[in-house]
């Protein structure tokens, strides 16, 4: 993943600034999401990888699958980092650039991980706490893990709170064996 990510950063930064100056951060939040996505799906990563498609056609057969949704800049991505093999960057720029996007707007995904579906009020009490003690607007992403058995465990960026039954008892068993 590091490689990944020090190779997608520059190209992620880059698209961040020209986004920023133009004022487009959610059009290329959109754009970047789509192509992360695309470069991500099997059948798309095998038909480029083929020894028959050359870089051009290859950025051309990209775009043509993304169905007009590109826009001259975004086409003029694809074709960069197709001539560079660099496509398979797409997932992790999008997500460098979110992240760029994110701290520009002084805003953090948090993302929390529950035992059991959360209501509204939880969410909330949730969002609210995290933007207190981070100081920014928060956005929550929730999935559900039946394994922690009961709580949850919240990300956000560095800070990570296991409040997890499974934790707490992962826990317990350390103090105890030790």
């Amino acid at each position: 993943m590091s490689e990944l990510t020090t190779a997608a950063r520059p190209y992620a930064r880059a698209v961040f600034e020209m986004a920023e100056k133009s004022g487009k951060l959610g059009e290329w939040s959109e754009l970047l999401s789509l192509m992360g996505g695309m470069a991500s799906n099997e059948q798309v990563v095998e038909l480029l990888a083929s020894p028959k498609m050359a870089k051009q056609s290859g950025a051309d057969a990209f775009i043509e699958l993304a169905d007009g949704k590109f826009n001259n800049e975004a086409k003029n991505l694809v074709s960069m980092l197709s001539e560079n093999n660099r496509l398979s960057l797409l997932p992790e720029m999008s997500v460098i650039y979110e992240i760029l996007k994110d701290e520009a707007e002084g805003s953090v995904e948090a993302i929390v991980t529950a035992a059991k579906k959360l209501t509204q009020g939880e969410e909330k009490s949730i969002s609210d706490a995290l933007a207190k003690r981070l100081g920014r607007k928060v956005k929550l992403k929730i999935s559900l893990d039946e394994a922690l058995l009961g709580g949850a465990i919240i990300q956000a960026g560095d800070l990570v709170i296991d409040g997890s039954i499974r934790g707490r008892l992962k826990k317990m068993t350390s103090a105890v064996t030790n």
